[in-house]
């Protein structure tokens, strides 16, 4: 992020910085000056580009909780060759992408690593990746501030659920993403296809501002889900937060997110008209792809399927192989999500696993 959105940021939280991370902010620091500078220069170049950018078809949103599959589903959509999506470094570069990513991403390979710090998933500077981090990245109001200073901030979601923010709040994440998909265009002018957990909890903003766009959906058992979770966030704290956070608030993170995600899920999927949203399990998912993906493109008219069928096929050989982590069920945990994801479990037919 530039210079001042940094530094703003740390303002908010009182510059607690912890003293085993201060070589980490010092590096963000410094990584903020150059977008400072970058982004300006990038503007200029493209200026005519990004005046009028490509007319694309309009976005494919995938979207599920942290750890039902959104990352499997994204990449499996990847193999269509009808889409484009962004990747780590325009999300964490997007102010000056456009002019830089063909010399930093080799200059700067050695800074991510093969694999990502929560599972057994390749991770690269080339791999689809969360729009969510361009938004932060750009200045938007994003649940992911949090990763930055998860001690400092509070044990609820911030700007998860859009409607819970001032209007004018609204209207700059509205233009932060339209800002990125314009510079995505200028890219690839492609269908977009966008994986964000957080958009789960934006149906309503994101079916306004592209009335022709369509959501895909996956779902996981939450006693899967919730342990899942936890690590994930207890993960990016060791390697991108700022401060030590012993973790006594993530708990009650974890549920208030789920609950205010599925909330906003469940008021905002009413207003959609049949065809623009469909739903996978995570379980049918991983069985068969192949049958997976074939009846999402059927219900959401997405293009001819036998065009991706066998890639698709070769990838569904591949991921045979792929193990998923695997959890000890701690019966206080299981306990509070039966009784905290009720209407999650009861919608959707997941049942408490046997503990002792």
């Amino acid at each position: 992020m530039p210079a001042g959105i940094w530094f703003t940021l740390v303002r908010e939280h009182g510059g607690r910085i912890g003293l085993t991370k201060l070589g980490l902010a010092t590096t963000v620091s410094l990584m903020s000056g150059l977008n400072s500078m970058l982004g300006p220069l990038s503007d200029a170049r493209y200026r005519r580009q990004l005046r009028r950018p490509p007319e694309t078809p309009p976005p494919l949103f995938i979207v599920g909780h942290w750890r039902s599959g959104t990352t499997l589903l994204h990449e499996l959509a990847m193999l269509d060759d009808r889409f484009c999506c962004p990747n780590t470094y325009e999300c964490f570069a997007p102010g000056h992408f456009l002019l830089t990513e063909d010399v930093l991403t080799r200059a700067l390979s050695w800074m991510i690593p093969a694999k990502r710090p929560m599972d057994d998933v390749a991770a690269g500077w080339d791999r689809p990746q969360e729009d969510e981090f361009a938004l932060m990245n750009l200045g938007a109001p994003s649940c992911y501030r949090r990763i930055a200073f998860p001690f400092s901030s509070p044990d609820h979601p911030e700007a998860l659920d859009l409607t819970t923010l001032p209007a004018a709040e609204v209207e700059r994440w509205k233009r932060s993403l339209r800002r990125f998909l314009q510079m995505l265009a200028v890219r690839d002018p492609r269908r977009p296809v966008l994986k964000s957990p957080p958009h789960t909890a934006r149906l309503g903003v994101l079916a306004e501002m592209f009335p022709e766009s369509r959501f895909l959906h996956v779902v996981r058992d939450p006693f899967v889900v919730i342990p899942s979770t936890l690590r994930l966030w207890r993960s990016l704290h060791d390697v991108q937060s700022l401060q030590v956070d012993r973790g006594e608030s993530l708990e009650r993170y974890v549920f208030a997110a789920f609950a205010e995600m599925h909330a906003a899920f469940e008021r905002d999927r009413a207003m959609l008209a049949p065809g623009r949203l469909f739903e996978v399990r995570y379980e049918q998912l991983v069985a068969d792809p192949v049958a997976t993906l074939a009846e999402a493109y059927e219900r959401l008219g997405l293009g001819e399927f036998d065009r991706l069928r066998p890639a698709l096929e070769r990838q569904a050989a591949a991921m045979r192989k792929y193990r998923t982590n695997s959890y000890r069920h701690d019966p206080r945990l299981v306990a509070e999500i039966a009784t905290r994801c009720r209407g999650f479990l009861d919608r959707y037919g997941y049942a408490a696993p046997a503990v002792g």
